[in-house]
């Protein structure tokens, strides 16, 4: 690759003249250079480094300046100068064919640098105190384009921001698709078997994958995961599947707690407009997963169109203080995560078990802010039904700073109860219950302890108030 770099160095004088863009294959390192010159050096997927081959594009059009930041948890681009002087992670509004200007600042004594994939820039590292970069290149594609730290871990810890070239498109808005963890029928307790009724609908939507970022999702009912429905052991369980009229595709439902062939699914195949229903007796306690079982099933799954069904035992289960409703998936788009606007499903990247997003409750950090993160207070004892729709990863569920008290295993509420458990593994299509007493406030992160999911989407965050116990847990020496 280094020996083509004098070449292409050379034709970039054509290329700038002529403004000749080519689509890269992959991220190229050099810095402040034009996007077509970056493109080709890139081709061959082997990217190069050349810091002294700049071009000369003249003054620019517009510049920015950008200084790291952050208490080493959270960290963050912050504005200096202008309209963005001290903003976290500023918008930056540029014209199509601008010449844009970003220097980079270091304002910690680590390792930071900033990275725009699709104009193929990057400043490289700046690992001493205020030690700067600069990158320049021409704004030749509109839409919105995220800048971030590459470094490992920053992106995930808030080291992003958008370039907005031209007018923001609206079509990225979308609506949320995220079922709030506290959205489940309340515990059945003592009663005696009767008719549960659950209507399901297969919704297709434009929904809100991540900031400035949408996908079409499948939907039961307009949220990822769909209904939790609740029963008891003995209880007929009634359930109305229908497909909305203006749907794509057909629809169904497997419900892991039906004895019978598919689920359902064999009765529940429903065209865009068409309703069935399906009948069955639950037969055996525990938490299971329910998904659509169309074909392509694993699209249908990767859609989004998976939830739980809870089976209690006669009695119901033991009482706690709060409890939620959490579920896993994974996304599978032809754009590179942190794309925006309007994505698309990659059968590929299915087919591959390579997916960009990989999320908590369908979207990219779903559960990691008010109003969808978790609440509770100290003293409480809480109960997370979480189940994976898959369709391919197993997830290794872990709440960083807790331990779980009781787990219920495979979902199974008839077996002997784990105690004492830091991390459960659940399979796709698999589903455990989990309880703990909180005994310190903060905030706890969900997580799959597969962690670089984590910087796909998989995050969450259980927030605890209420008052500390030093003897617990507290800043400094044992005698402090």
């Amino acid at each position: 690759m280094k020996n083509k770099a004098p070449i292409l160095i050379a034709l970039a004088v054509v290329a700038l003249s002529a403004l000749a863009c080519i689509e890269s294959t992959e991220v190229t390192s050099l810095r402040a250079t034009v996007s077509a010159l970056q493109t080709q050096v890139g081709a061959d997927g082997e990217g190069a480094t050349a810091p002294d081959a700049n071009i000369d594009l003249g003054p620019a059009d517009v510049e920015f300046t950008l200084k790291t930041g952050g208490d080493g948890h959270s960290l963050l681009f912050i504005g200096v100068g202008g309209d963005i002087d001290g903003v976290a992670n500023p918008a930056l509004m540029v014209d199509p064919g601008d010449v844009v200007q970003i220097t980079l600042i270091n304002g910690q004594a680590v390792e930071h640098d900033l990275v725009i994939d699709e104009f193929g820039v990057a400043t490289g590292s700046v690992t001493q105190l205020n030690e700067e970069r600069v990158i320049t290149f021409v704004a030749d594609q509109e839409g919105t384009f995220e800048y971030y730290c590459a470094v490992p871990g920053h992106r995930a810890a808030g080291m992003a921001g958008t370039l907005q070239v031209g007018e923001p498109s609206e079509a990225a808005s979308g609506e949320s698709i995220i079922k709030n963890p506290t959205d489940l029928p309340g515990p059945i307790g003592a009663r005696g078997p009767q008719l549960v009724q659950a209507e399901l609908v297969a919704q297709e939507v434009e929904g809100k994958l991540a900031d400035g970022t949408t996908y079409p999702y499948f939907t039961f009912n307009g949220t990822i995961p769909g209904p939790f429905i609740r029963a008891r052991v003995g209880d007929t369980v009634e359930v109305t599947m229908s497909n909305e009229t203006d749907s794509a595709f057909t629809h169904s439902v497997d419900l892991h707690a039906v004895n019978g062939p598919g689920g359902g699914a064999v009765y529940t195949q429903v065209l865009p407009g068409e309703t069935k229903v399906v009948t069955f007796e639950a037969l055996n306690p525990g938490i299971y997963v329910y998904h659509c079982a169309t074909p392509s099933v694993a699209h249908h799954i990767a859609g989004g169109m998976y939830g739980l069904i809870l089976i209690e035992p006669e009695g119901g289960l033991p009482r706690v203080d709060r409890e939620f409703y959490v579920m896993q998936g994974e996304i599978y788009t032809e754009e590179n995560f942190g794309a925006k606007g309007l994505l698309t499903f990659s059968m590929d990247k299915m087919l591959a078990e390579d997916p960009e997003y990989i999320v908590f409750n369908g979207a990219a950090g779903a559960l990691a802010a008010d109003p969808n993160w978790l609440t509770a207070n100290v003293g409480e004892t809480v109960r997370i039904y979480f189940g994976v729709g898959g369709p391919n990863f197993t997830s290794s569920f872990h709440v960083i700073g807790e331990i779980f008290d009781r787990v219920y295993p495979f979902g199974s509420i008839t077996s002997e109860v784990l105690t004492d458990v830091q991390t459960i593994t659940v399979a796709p299509g698999g589903a455990w219950i989990v309880e703990f007493t909180l005994d310190v406030p903060g905030d706890y992160i969900l997580v799959d302890h597969a962690l670089s999911r984590l910087e796909r989407g998989a995050v969450g965050i259980l927030h605890v108030e209420g008052e500390g116990d030093p003897a617990i847990f507290h800043e400094g020496s044992a005698s402090e």
